[in-house]
């Protein structure tokens, strides 16, 4: 699989609990790729894309690192991408 659909990705990666939920998110405008904001569900992801999304809990930073067929649990849904929302360290444990 080299492509899969935003909103199916999104929930895959469990940033949603349903997918009406991530097309929802995409159309309000909560979603860039590549730091354009996309309005449309279907738009087509690819590897390496770059997506900041606006959830109740804060921004995400995510790099696509790849792609499922099914929804798995959160630590399949985890392999789906790289964290980049907090490249700068922070205050550490």
């Amino acid at each position: 699989m080299e492509r899969q659909r935003l909103d199916k990705w999104l929930w895959h990666a469990r940033m949603v609990k349903a997918r009406t939920q991530a097309a929802a998110l995409v159309e309000a405008g909560h979603v860039r790729v590549n730091g354009i904001r996309k309005k449309s569900p279907g738009h087509s992801l690819k590897m390496s894309d770059v997506l900041t999304i606006r959830l109740e809990r804060g921004i995400r930073i995510l790099k696509v690192t790849g792609f499922a067929e099914r929804r798995g649990g959160s630590t399949a849904a985890r392999t789906l991408y790289d964290d980049m929302s907090d490249v700068s360290g922070g205050a550490g444990s």
